[in-house]
């Protein structure tokens, strides 16, 4: 490919309760809010957008949440784990907030100078706190609940699971362009753009474990950047030519989007950088309305009338 990544635009998981998903991430985890609306393709349902304080690609976690959402399988074929950056030293801090919290985590395990910290959410997603010695100059979204000197600089890598990695890895390094780093056990990593945080991603190869079953508690997606839709298209064209089966260019509003499978069976989409969040609210507001595209502005009143009530707290928007 003549195209690569630059890192990651953002992970779309399932959940459940989007009032317990949005407590979550933004008192536990101290995200912001930035985005509420719904999925285009399910308008009856939320897609809620975390991130820093103005949703740059590399900072966001989005949800489809569905209160009655069957449990999904952790397993092959999906992206098992999610992690973000935090600063060097903080872990301490995290594993006593997340107590704080009712959130059990694990000890802190430290490999090539990473030290890693792993919970579950409310729906049994699992999510890793990573301090890497880099550092990360990403500024963070800071509130009095997660204060900047602790908060989470964005996405810090993703990790797949499959049966074999071969086939998984071709797609990495020759549809997407990431570089093979390292090899640890079973665990493979690779990197896009100039690496490091928000530019990571590991394959964890486990021949016997179960297949995964997307549903909640479990990612649906991985989106990786393209830096506009020109270069999109042009990416497009590449993957088609090589036989990758390739969606059409989707509008997101705030993106733009093309979808794939890698062979491993992971749902792969490579969103654009632009236009953004602020496009249809100010900056100073991002998440407190729900935002709707104009093709479904005309059904406004029967959508709300679907979804449940949404009670955002406080430090979700500045004064």
């Amino acid at each position: 490919m003549s195209i690569k990544t630059s890192g990651l635009h953002h992970v779309t998981a399932i959940g459940g309760d989007p009032q317990r998903n949005a407590d979550f991430y933004t008192r536990a985890l101290g995200l912001r809010l930035v985005k509420t609306t719904v999925n285009f393709d399910d308008p009856g349902t939320y897609h809620l957008y975390y991130g820093d304080g103005s949703g740059k690609p590399g900072s966001l976690m989005t949800f489809f949440p569905w209160k009655d959402a069957p449990k999904g399988r952790h397993g092959t074929g999906q992206a098992t784990t999610t992690s973000f950056s935090v600063p060097e030293a903080s872990l301490g801090w995290w594993k006593r907030h997340l107590a704080e919290n009712r959130v059990e985590t694990s000890q802190v395990r430290d490999s090539d100078g990473e030290e890693t910290l792993t919970f579950l959410d409310p729906d049994g997603l699992k999510l890793a706190l990573v301090a890497h010695p880099q550092g990360d100059p990403r500024d963070p979204w800071d509130t009095k609940l997660v204060p900047a000197e602790h908060a989470i600089r964005g996405l810090h890598s993703v990790t797949l699971s499959v049966s074999k990695e071969d086939a998984t890895a071709g797609m990495l390094t020759d549809g997407l362009g990431l570089a093979f780093e390292q090899q640890e056990g079973n665990r493979l990593r690779f990197s896009a753009g100039e690496g490091g945080p928000g530019a990571l991603v590991d394959v964890l190869v486990t021949p016997d474990a179960p297949r995964g079953l997307v549903a909640a508690g479990t990612v649906h997606h991985v989106a990786w950047r393209a830096p506009d839709e020109q270069t999109q298209a042009a990416w497009r064209d590449e993957l088609i030519d090589d036989g990758v089966n390739v969606t059409s260019i989707l509008d997101r509003q705030y993106f733009r989007s093309i979808y794939f499978r890698e062979p491993g069976g992971t749902l792969l989409e490579v969103a654009t950088d632009e236009p953004g969040f602020a496009i249809d609210e100010p900056m100073l507001e991002l998440g407190r309305a729900l935002k709707l595209p104009p093709w479904l502005e005309p059904q406004r009143e029967d959508i709300e009338a679907m979804l449940p009530k949404l009670d955002l707290p406080s430090e979700n928007n500045p004064r």
